[in-house]
């Protein structure tokens, strides 16, 4: 069975819209309606329409589409500094905050209305974001899965720490990991796609595939459809072979 998956999304509406519309050809064409959906997870920060993003995926999931919408590490920020403003995820470098520009958390509190948020004090801030930020929302995103398996493929936010049984493996690994992970060549038991290292395009290792083509950055958002061994990138005109290339820059 096919099983198709949506690169990290960044807040952008439109370029979600879009990819679900490649999609939907591709699956009218192959006759697949029942085909997962999996979003790989990075779903708010730094881009636009991050409220809008979360609230179409809500609400399609809760309709019932085949849609399966996993836990980002940028997803994980939003929500925790929701819980606590002051906490720090162990991933993220002791300098920085959910709230500083490289992050891009203010962009997510201004999609809800809470305006500058990187410009002012941490309380009041909070405080408007406890009030702008819908119970669903956060409930949503706090109850995202950290990976899925679908057949021979496994789908996660970041990667995963080789040799280790997906049962076993560490939430902030599978939202964070790249040193021991990206430099491993060997075989997992199954294809590993993922997001979380942006790239300019696509790209096909063999043991994985990263498909975080830097919609945060202005770059595309890549859907894909892995059909039996292939990987294809859906594109306006179709699919396109991703082709393996184990040589590829390591990232």
């Amino acid at each position: 069975m096919q099983s198709y998956a949506i690169g990290d999304i960044h807040g952008h509406i439109d370029l979600l819209r879009a990819a679900h519309a490649r999609i939907a050809v591709d699956k009218a064409a192959h006759g697949t309606p029942s085909a997962p959906i999996v979003h790989i997870g990075d779903l708010v920060d730094r881009g636009p329409d991050c409220r809008a993003v979360v609230d179409y995926l809500m609400q399609g999931v809760q309709a019932g589409q085949p849609w399966v919408v996993l836990k980002g590490n940028h997803d994980h920020l939003f929500t925790l500094f929701l819980d606590d403003p002051l906490a720090h995820d162990d991933g993220l470098r002791r300098d920085l905050s959910w709230l500083h520009p490289k992050i891009g958390g203010a962009a997510t509190l201004a999609s809800y209305g809470v305006e500058n948020a990187g410009d002012r004090p941490i309380a009041p801030v909070h405080a408007e974001a406890l009030v702008a930020v819908p119970q669903a929302h956060r409930d949503f995103l706090t109850s995202r899965p950290a990976y899925f398996a679908h057949e021979d493929r496994m789908f996660v936010h970041a990667g995963v720490r080789p040799g280790i049984a997906m049962a076993d493996q560490a939430e902030g690994d599978l939202l964070w990991i790249r040193d021991g992970f990206l430099d491993y060549r060997g075989p997992y038991p199954w294809l590993l796609v993922h997001g979380h290292t942006a790239l300019s395009a696509a790209v096909h290792y063999g043991n994985r595939v990263n498909i975080d083509s830097s919609a945060a950055y202005g770059g595309p958002l890549t859907a894909v459809v892995i059909d039996g061994a292939d990987v294809f990138v859906l594109t306006d005109t179709g699919r396109v072979l991703l082709p393996v290339t184990p040589d590829a820059a390591i990232r």
